[in-house]
């Protein structure tokens, strides 16, 4: 049950009220905007909340239990402070929403409707929709460690502990040919065919410079790389554009022992059986069947 406070309890049992919606959304970088739908701007506790931005609330729902509620926000590109630039580069992927009734002739009666983060945002004709997802979709999310047999840490990372800046799993390069989007090709990369086969490339210079993405393909022909990347530039690439690229890992146990002789680290049970292995039926005469060790 949710508590009202005295001040604000008491103005909506007046005759009249004088109520509007704020937003404040909080970018994973820690940059903040405000939006409201009253007809002037509003600042409370130093966020200024912007009228007349184009922003406005479609209907919203609320789950009983571990169901996943929310609603959708929708507005107009530019006018609103957030621009398609700013969305096709994935800065607004999973950002905090808060959703706030306020009485406008008194900031100080508010209260805190919902919480929830930003999902899939749909971009047409200038103006976006934005997916709020309510808190419990946090409770889909991967938490902890897996029974899996492959690995569970990140390359790279401290349960990992390879070291990605060494020149052995990271190299940089500069565009030589590209179409534009997801397919870029360089010279002087110091790496072996697929040797960055799920590895990241990250923009150094150019129009999408800061920007990470996961590599699809590497190939290594006659002194020349080219990469196939997962996702598409939200910038068009061009010659001349600078990178650095790292090794990737499938995250398998011969990779890890044999690509970066890290085997003490995996984090991983790679003799956990599989679902084959559970259901298929053991044929009369197979070997390995006395009850010992598979692995010895």
């Amino acid at each position: 049950m949710r508590t009202i406070p005295q001040n604000l309890a008491a103005h909506l049992a007046d005759g009249t009220t004088t109520l509007c919606h704020c937003w404040r959304l909080i970018r994973r970088d820690g940059v903040t905007f405000g939006f409201t739908d009253h007809d002037r701007d509003l600042v409370i506790s130093g966020t200024l909340y912007a009228a007349r931005s184009g922003l406005e609330a479609a209907e919203a729902s609320a789950e009983l239990g571990f169901a996943v509620g929310g609603g959708e926000v929708a507005g107009a590109l530019v006018s609103a402070g957030i621009t398609e630039d700013d969305i096709a580069s994935g800065l607004y992927d999973d950002a905090s929403v808060e959703t706030w009734l306020v009485n406008w002739s008194n900031v100080e009666e508010r209260i805190l409707l919902d919480i929830g983060s930003i999902g899939e945002i749909r971009r047409a004709d200038g103006s976006f929709v934005a997916e709020v997802r309510g808190l419990m979709h946090r409770f889909d999310e991967e938490r902890g460690r897996l029974f899996r047999a492959t690995c569970s840490a990140d390359l790279g990372d401290e349960r990992c502990g390879i070291n990605l800046a060494s020149s052995s799993y990271s190299d940089t390069g500069t565009v030589t040919n590209t179409d534009g989007a997801l397919t870029i090709a360089a010279s002087g990369i110091g790496f072996s065919d697929g040797w960055c086969n799920a590895g990241k490339l990250t923009w150094l210079s150019g129009d999408n410079a800061g920007i990470s993405v996961e590599i699809k393909v590497h190939r290594a022909v006659s002194g020349t790389d080219e990469f196939d990347l997962w996702q598409r530039a939200p910038q068009a690439i061009k010659a001349g554009d600078t990178f650095r690229v790292t090794a990737g890992c499938d995250k398998t146990h011969g990779t890890c022992r044999k690509k970066f002789g890290n085997a003490v680290n995996f984090r991983g049970f790679p003799h956990m059986p599989g679902n084959d292995f559970i259901i298929r039926m053991p044929q009369q005469g197979e070997p390995g069947l006395d009850g010992g060790s598979f692995f010895r």
